[in-house]
């Protein structure tokens, strides 16, 4: 009888072919993030029938290359996957195959078989690849890439007419390799590329040697400007220049972008997109949008493109204009919709732009996280290059829009998109916290983070931001930076940097702070002007910053304030704190009234002293309270403890959690409420 193999073993086949595709997919020249499929084939014992039996390895749906393990692979059958050939029932209703995968499943069958799964078990090869290089792509939309393949390539790569993937594409490629037996790959009209190979080692480097190929074709046959001469006004403007413009229109660009459903923003200036927006043929090029379905599944078919010059100041006609193009791309984009949609098409999912393009200054992205947001942005940056390389040695001819809708509104890519899982609380809202380097500041960027929010983490020590920032997660999660929040200047400078980052800001805590514990007669002028302009002055800086970008937007937004029981209980030798926060409390009345009208919601949050975790009691704040009540300051925590109805200490991470509790979307008609967080201080009970 022959023994199972172990569960926890990796078959070598995976191995190589985990190993492969992260190479592959670590390179951005070779594929696209999350775009491409790897296989590979081999055989292993049945655990029932302790038999061998030949298997087909391949990387399942939504997954990436660059990322893959082995849990990210389909597993499956290959006699049983090329025995429904048999049962085909054709083109028109090819769908129907992915489906019949469920029953070619080896055991549990790993992860969801994608719609290329056809593709590769068809081949006649032990390990294939399909991958989307932008020198591929640029030939496969060439006007005339049948013959460009020819001259390229010779017999060694055959060129395959357009076809939506699936079943009847995987059986395309079989015939053409099996009548082409000297031929390495394919260039898949269109869409990319294809290679398989005897080893691993061989399909890697035979997709590798057709992407190079490509390149120096491209390189060497080249026309010098495929995207035409630059047109006056409309170069790069100078980079401080840019990145001004670029915050001022980013919560303007977003709030149009949101029109359907709240989305994550990102910005590109980088060299490649502020030259193909200087050039003459962009406005050509970026209507005929983008080809592969891996671009345009992520881009939409094509962009909002403003048509006015670098230098157009953002004023009321800029605005203006932005708008009535937000409009016409609507209609455009719902004319689309309703030209090719058949009576079982899934319902139109949204007609606002994924990608905009302003001449001299970059491009921004949208998505429904960051992540989301910046990989459409990276895709359209590859279809700038496809574009470039297809213009470069003939004329870019992208699929036709009918295919294109196809593809955007599959009921399989439908299916995928069901599958994603359900979103978190504050998932698509932008926070800046700030003093969110330690303590309560950093209990709360956590808990926000941790609850789908994108987050900002200000401080005025910028590299302890950038610390606390990398803690909570990468850059798509959370950026750190520099603020002292009793600079106006400074203030707008993070802000900048958030709305850059982000697209914009939704909720901003005010919990920058420190605290001088002093009678009457020892508080100096400077004492009192320090803790006023750090509370009571910084607040006010950045809640009118984050406001003005908050209307802008047009989507509301989230004000908190992190006050004190000390703005209601009047405690010993704490005058300038305390009046502050009181400052503070009132701020909190005064901006709920005012900006309620946008949708801008105003509340604070009333903790007892936070003694762990906390920098201002770290920093000298502790002591002094404790001398005033003369404790040891080791027993400062279970002081404040023992003096409230419950009897709790209150710690960073209940501060956050009032937070979340008030922007987490159960409270949504509540404004100017201060929630205490103090385990029950009688005296600070608010009237």
């Amino acid at each position: 009888m022959t023994t199972a193999q172990p569960a926890d073993t990796v078959p070598a086949p995976v191995a190589e072919l985990v190993a492969r595709s992260n190479r592959l997919g670590a390179d951005p020249t070779t594929t696209n993030y999350g775009g491409g499929n790897t296989s590979a084939k081999g055989t292993a014992s049945d655990p029932v029938t302790g038999e061998d039996v030949e298997l087909l390895w391949v990387k399942g749906s939504g997954g990436d290359l660059g990322t893959l393990t082995a849990g990210g692979l389909a597993v499956l059958r290959l006699d049983r996957v090329r025995a429904l050939t048999g049962v085909y029932p054709g083109v028109e209703r090819e769908d129907e195959m992915v489906a019949a995968f469920d029953y070619c499943l080896h055991g549990k069958g790993g992860a969801a078989p994608s719609i290329d799964t056809a593709m590769h078990a068809l081949v006649d090869a032990p390990h294939v690849d399909h991958l989307h290089p932008d020198a591929g792509i640029a030939i496969a939309t060439a006007a005339d890439g049948e013959r460009l393949t020819a001259e390229i390539f010779g017999s060694r790569v055959v060129w395959v007419p357009w076809r939506r993937p699936g079943f009847q594409l995987g059986l395309d490629i079989a015939a053409i390799q099996r009548e082409n037996p000297d031929a390495v790959g394919c260039v898949l009209g269109g869409h990319g590329i294809t290679a398989w190979g005897t080893t691993s080692d061989e399909a890697e480097q035979r997709s590798l040697e057709i992407i190079r190929t490509a390149q120096a074709y491209l390189d060497s046959h080249g026309a010098a400007e495929p995207f035409g001469p630059v047109r006056e006004g409309y170069q790069a403007l100078p980079a401080p220049e840019r990145r001004a413009k670029a915050a001022a229109l980013a919560p303007l660009l977003r709030g149009l972008a949101s029109t359907d459903a709240p989305q994550v923003g990102h910005f590109t200036d980088s060299d490649d997109v502020l030259d193909f927006l200087a050039r003459a043929e962009m406005p050509r090029l970026a209507a005929l949008g983008t080809s592969c379905p891996d671009h345009f599944l992520r881009t939409k078919v094509r962009p909002l493109v403003l048509d006015l010059p670098a230098d157009a100041s953002i004023d009321d006609a800029v605005v203006v204009r932005l708008r009535e193009l937000h409009a016409a791309y609507r209609d455009d984009y719902r004319d689309y919709y309703e030209r090719y949609a058949e009576p079982d098409s899934p319902a139109m999912r949204g007609a606002d732009p994924a990608i905009v393009l302003v001449p001299g200054v970059g491009m921004f992205s949208y998505g429904r996280d960051k992540q989301t947001a910046r990989v459409a942005g990276e895709y359209y940056v590859n279809a700038i290059h496809v574009m470039h390389g297809a213009e470069a040695v003939s004329a870019y001819a992208p699929i036709d829009e009918s295919e294109k809708f196809r593809i955007e509104y599959w009921a399989l890519e439908e299916a995928k998109l069901a599958r994603r899982p359900k979103p978190k609380p504050l998932a698509t809202r932008i926070a800046l916290v700030t003093g969110a380097a330690s303590g309560i500041g950093k209990a709360i960027a956590t808990r926000l983070a941790a609850e789908g929010a994108c987050v900002v983490v200000a401080d005025l020590d910028a590299e302890k931001a950038r610390e606390a920032a990398a803690e909570i997660g990468g850059a798509d999660v959370a950026i750190g930076v520099a603020a002292d929040v009793s600079d106006s200047a400074a203030v707008r400078a993070a802000v900048d940097e958030a709305v850059l980052a982000f697209g914009g800001l939704d909720l901003v805590v005010n919990n920058a702070g420190l605290s001088i514990s002093k009678p009457l007669l020892e508080t100096t002028e400077r004492d009192w002007d320090l803790q006023h302009d750090v509370m009571a002055k910084g607040s006010f800086l950045v809640s009118q910053a984050a406001a003005r970008v908050m209307i802008e937007a047009g989507l509301g937004g989230d004000i908190v304030y992190i006050a004190s029981k000390n703005a209601v209980f009047a405690g010993p030798n704490n005058v300038a704190y305390s009046a502050t926060k009181a400052d503070q409390a009132h701020q909190v009345r005064l901006l709920a009234a005012e900006l309620g009208t946008h949708g801008i919601r105003v509340n604070g949050i009333n903790p007892d002293g936070v003694v762990r975790g906390s920098g201002i009691f770290a920093g000298g704040w502790g002591a002094q309270r404790a001398a005033t009540y003369g404790i040891p300051e080791s027993e400062l925590g279970a002081f404040y403890a023992k003096r409230t109805l419950l009897g709790h200490e209150v710690l960073p991470e209940h501060v956050a959690a009032a937070v979340v509790a008030l922007c987490g979307g159960d409270l949504t008609q509540t404004t100017g409420l201060h929630v205490p967080v103090d385990s029950g201080v009688a005296a600070a009970f608010l009237r």
